[in-house]
């Protein structure tokens, strides 16, 4: 469990949500209150660095978002960020600084830390992704159980009940994601870990590691 506490998965000065997320110990703690906080942090920026295109959508002024692309809210996009053609934001997506948001991107109920990297036919729902962390093209996180129950966190033999039910990946700063890599409910990847294409990750991943398509997990030391 040590292992997966927010302050060994990730550095919080690279997030808008450092406060929020520096009262809580584990990152799935997070997902319920997403959305309320993009809300009373969006209430607080700077009019003379952020846009506020509809209700509760802000967007810093040196970011580019595309014109096909939709912005639903509440949310928040960064400094530099860009959110390109048809990536589709569904809301409660708090977006930091120098991110890629790509085409056919859709996001929902997120924290992505700075210079975050999804690029090419990404889902990442119910899920937080470290400062640097990049998921490859089509590597998504899935955030339901096939049966709806709720997801348990899944480490070594033991089985870690957090009360959800929509729950998708928390991945550690400069975590790698292969290409077309499945991300189960409940996923939390270490940081500096890194993902072979086409994986079916489900549990954890410890820091420093390399997950193999065949399920082999080594270590980078």
């Amino acid at each position: 469990m040590k292992n997966m506490k927010i302050e060994n998965l990730y550095d919080l000065s690279h997030t808008l949500a450092k406060d929020y997320l520096g009262g809580l110990e584990y990152p799935w703690q997070a997902l319920k209150g997403i959305s309320e906080f993009i809300i009373k942090l969006g209430n607080t920026l700077s009019t003379d660095e952020y846009d506020n295109p509809s209700e509760n959508v802000w967007v810093h002024k040196t970011a580019k978002v595309f014109p096909t692309a939709y912005l639903g809210a509440p949310c928040i996009i960064g400094a530099n960020t860009e959110v390109r053609h048809c990536a589709f934001v569904r809301g409660s997506a708090l977006v930091g600084e120098n991110c890629v948001v790509g085409n056919s991107v859709e996001l929902k109920n997120v924290i992505l830390f700075d210079n975050v990297q999804v690029p090419h036919y990404n889902y990442v729902g119910d899920s937080i992704l470290g400062y640097k962390s990049h998921m490859g093209a089509g590597s998504i996180t899935s955030n339901v159980k096939s049966d709806k129950t709720e997801v348990t966190i899944r480490n070594k033999d033991s089985r870690i009940e957090i009360g959800l039910k929509k729950t998708g990946a928390f991945l550690g700063d400069f975590v790698e994601v292969g290409c077309n890599s499945v991300l189960n409910p409940g996923t939390v990847i270490g940081r500096n870990s890194s993902v072979y294409p086409l994986s079916f990750i489900r549990g954890y991943i410890p820091a420093d590691s390399i997950h193999k398509v065949s399920g082999e997990i080594i270590s980078k030391n």
